[in-house]
């Protein structure tokens, strides 16, 4: 699986909303807290504000903050909003890819990595992020990533 820059930064970024509990937070501020160039964290934010996963203000109180609680916000959403379907192949969903021959079981290989993905993507919430304590099954996978495999 590869993630874009935009979906590491959005993610980053939606950590930090969850992590505010004072009120709006500006652009510039979570650029400042993550890192990340202003002018492309403007553009995933309009995505984000566009998915509805986050809320903006104008003037001078103004910022962004979560459309919905943290608990209800998974992963999966925010890279839905930035980047599209968790997983395709050459632009299609698993199911719609047919292959002949000796490749025919790779549709089954993509339709059960894009079960795991979702498993872990939409099991993790932004508050799991903002208060670091990740579910079980993710923690236990991150000590022994190789504990699956056997």
């Amino acid at each position: 699986m590869r993630l874009s820059a935009r979906v590491d930064y959005a993610l980053r970024a939606a950590a930090e909303l969850a992590a505010a509990s004072g009120g709006p937070v500006t652009a510039e501020q979570l650029a400042r807290a993550q890192a990340i160039p202003g002018k492309f964290l403007e553009n995933i934010l309009t995505q984000l504000r566009r998915a509805g996963l986050v809320r903006s203000q104008r003037g001078p109180v103004g910022g962004y903050w979560l459309a919905r609680p943290a608990p209800e916000i998974s992963l999966a959403d925010i890279i839905r909003a930035v980047d599209g379907p968790l997983a395709n192949v050459r632009g299609e969903r698993p199911e719609d890819v047919d292959y002949d021959g000796a490749a025919r079981s790779l549709q089954q290989v993509w339709i059960a990595l894009r079960a795991s993905e979702r498993s872990i993507l939409e099991s993790v919430t932004l508050e799991h992020l903002a208060t670091n304590k990740l579910p079980e099954a993710v923690r236990t996978l991150a000590e022994n990533p190789d504990a699956w495999a056997s």
